[in-house]
């Protein structure tokens, strides 16, 4: 069992907020998933960094957090303490062209404010349901446009709990990928490098992308955004229709007949309905097609 008290004596120094078992279905898009055995609201990088430097050295088991967007939390839980970069981490700074956002601003919010600026680049992106820090994390992209081709740099917190800045053309940026994926880097900010535009035109684009999403993806429904990678050669959704699998079910997870590269929440998902038929779409996917799939949303554990 984690003994929490010298943490939250630590966050009440640095002037986090911390959830003691706090219930993760909450704090993620698809709406499912167990608790964790305390919850912190990141304020600052410093703090993060701090939090992190006495997390690992006390050998406790953690987790990031922003949006939860693209992320899978088992029904049981997680055992461990989860770091949330969320409101409370979220300031937008503003120089020339360039932009400066805390890890924890919606992506949405970053890209009003641009419009508001009169600042182009970043339209497509709009409607992308995460934070500025995941979608660098997981190089976020939709309708030709990735984060790759509007960050800057970035700073981060090390693997010995240093706050580092970072080049784009060092962040090893690819298909959903960058450095910071599945390794201890920690990403505190995102600087976008932006091009002047009209604000009614970035504005009328924006809104041309969100109807686009509106009429063609299910967000009427909890989920996690695209489940499954684009498999090279083809598309996740173009697979999964010539299976014949929109609709296809298990328990309260069903692919959406709407857009088949969507796995939505109809109401009562587990996370082990989710996964199970993720893995029996792949098995079909794979047997009548040959392609594999692979998941896109992370697995806390």
């Amino acid at each position: 069992m984690i003994d929490i008290s010298e943490l939250t004596v630590l966050c009440g120094k640095l002037g986090c907020r911390i959830t003691p078992e706090a219930s993760l279905k909450e704090y993620i898009t698809f709406r499912f998933g167990g608790p964790c055995r305390a919850l912190i609201s990141v304020n600052s990088a410093a703090s993060a960094a701090e939090l992190i430097g006495f997390i690992r050295s006390s050998g406790i088991k953690y987790g990031i957090l922003g949006r939860g967007s693209n992320v899978l939390v088992p029904d049981a839980g997680f055992d461990g303490v989860i770091l949330h970069f969320g409101s409370d981490f979220s300031d937008i700074e503003v120089d020339g062209n360039t932009i400066r956002c805390d890890a924890g601003t919606l992506l949405a919010s970053a890209c009003v404010r641009a419009q508001q600026l009169g600042l182009t680049g970043m339209e497509n992106l709009f409607g992308i349901p995460g934070t500025i820090g995941g979608a660098l994390y997981m190089n976020a992209g939709a309708y030709g446009s990735e984060m790759k081709d509007v960050v800057e740099s970035a700073e981060y917190i090390d693997e010995n709990c240093e706050i580092q800045t970072i080049s784009a053309e060092d962040m090893g940026l690819s298909y959903r990928s960058s450095i910071f994926s599945g390794s201890e880097r920690i990403i505190t900010s995102v600087t976008l490098k932006l091009t002047a535009g009209k604000p009614e035109e970035i504005k009328a684009a924006m809104s041309e992308c969100m109807a686009k999403r509106s009429s063609k993806q299910p967000l009427e429904y909890p989920s996690a955004g695209s489940t499954f990678k684009r498999p090279e050669g083809s598309y996740a959704s173009l697979l999964i229709d010539q299976c014949g699998l929109k609709g296809f079910s298990c328990g309260g997870a069903m692919v959406s007949e709407k857009h088949s590269g969507f796995v939505i929440n109809k109401g009562y998902a587990t996370c082990s309905d989710v996964l199970e038929l993720c893995d029996r779409v792949k098995k079909i996917v794979n047997e009548k097609t040959g392609y594999k799939l692979e998941l896109e949303p992370v697995i806390l554990s």
